[in-house]
């Protein structure tokens, strides 16, 4: 029996020749659908079809990737029918491209391939450690990632890793340049901000700041942007989804039941803005006394994130231990994932793994996210 999982690891062997990254990485394949032959043993009733959704169809490339994919899938599967449509969001060509019939603005989606927002319903769940060694661990498996810290008040990015005096430079197109380390693209508030003073705005001055971050910044070419959003379902979290079409969305919460209550209303805000959440994640799961390292002790409660997202049918991405090594890694600006002789380096890179399986089959499988208009009444 055919899978769609077989499907998507075939196609991986499409290789775009001007980045040398794969078609389903560049996210390329979108409705994704396999239709078995009513008889297991026969292909010839089998049907499969997707859609190459071409971010820049003037590649020379785009002219002969669906044939390549063609010639692999009847190769791999004889017999298999095989349907693929072309499709590009873009209509009309140059600098005054258009999106949908409309002026497309150059936004934080140009040259980057998946959004991802890291969230948490509550404060103090290590949702920044979390997204800090996430995108460490993304950078460390190949792929190109940024990392942005929309949390304007409590900035936590410059000392997770180590950048705390840095500025970023400003381009001639007045475009603000990330810094970088790890591998990592890098933006926050508190790059711009002196850090001994609190940021007091009201809402539509963070509803600016954020839409800057996003729009005004020379990201280039991304697999991964993490956005490490404040705790909490409020204006910036709408801002986002209002700003950028975001592939999905990672939740971020410890066993204990008041954390877990908040993360149920952060699945539940991007269920209501249709944002699909690709998983959630515990953190501060279990501890580990290094002296005796096959114990585990639950000091928050055992399982309360796997619980909580197997009941509102959301995969669980994995728990993140609490180690000491975390804490000071992270207060140290070198995060616990550039340690690989860490025991929380492997998990973390684990869940980094098993985040690209779900973004990878979300885009596969799932319509594109939209920038929702949100109307007050």
């Amino acid at each position: 029996m055919i899978t769609l999982q077989d499907l998507l690891s075939t196609l991986k062997q499409v290789i775009e020749p001007s980045s040398g990254r794969d078609i389903v990485r560049l996210g390329w394949i979108r409705d994704l659908k396999m239709k078995e032959s009513p008889a297991e043993s026969a292909n010839s009733d089998a049907q499969m079809s997707f859609t190459l959704l071409l971010s820049d169809p003037t590649l020379s490339f785009a002219r002969s990737v669906k044939k390549v994919c063609a010639d692999l899938l009847a190769e791999t599967y004889p017999g298999v029918q095989i349907r693929i449509e072309q499709d590009s969001p873009m209509i009309g060509l140059g600098d005054d491209f258009r999106i949908d019939g409309k002026p497309a603005e150059r936004g934080p989606g140009e040259g980057v391939t998946n959004i991802i927002a890291i969230a948490s319903g509550k404060g103090g769940v290590g949702k920044s450690t979390v997204a800090s060694n996430l995108a460490v661990a993304l950078a460390a498996e190949g792929y190109q990632v940024g990392l942005a810290d929309v949390d304007i008040y409590g900035p936590s990015i410059p000392t997770m890793f180590g950048l705390e005096s840095a500025k970023p430079r400003v381009s001639p197109e007045r475009k603000i340049i990330p810094l970088e380390k790890y591998g990592v693209k890098l933006l926050s508030m508190g790059f711009l901000v002196d850090p001994d003073k609190a940021v007091i705005w009201r809402g539509p001055m963070v509803t600016s700041a954020v839409k800057q971050f996003l729009s005004d910044t020379e990201w280039g070419d991304l697999d991964y942007l993490l956005l490490d959003l404040p705790p909490g379902t409020g204006d910036i979290q709408l801002t986002i989804v209002q700003t950028v079409p975001l592939n999905g969305a990672v939740i971020v919460s410890t066993p204990q039941r008041v954390a877990l209550a908040d993360a149920r209303k952060g699945v539940g805000m991007f269920d209501q803005v249709s944002v699909p959440v690709l998983g959630v994640i515990e953190n501060m799961a279990y501890f580990t006394p290094p002296e005796l390292p096959d114990k585990k002790y639950y000091l928050f409660g055992k399982g309360g994130a796997r619980a909580l997202a197997q009941d509102l049918n959301v995969h669980f991405l994995g728990e993140i231990p609490l180690e000491e090594s975390i804490r000071t890694n992270a207060d140290e600006g070198t995060p616990v994932v550039t340690d690989p002789s860490q025991n929380a380096s492997k998990i973390f890179k684990s869940v980094a793994r098993d985040l690209v399986t779900q973004v990878e089959w979300r885009n596969a499988v799932r319509p594109a996210t939209k920038v929702i208009d949100m109307v007050r009444g």
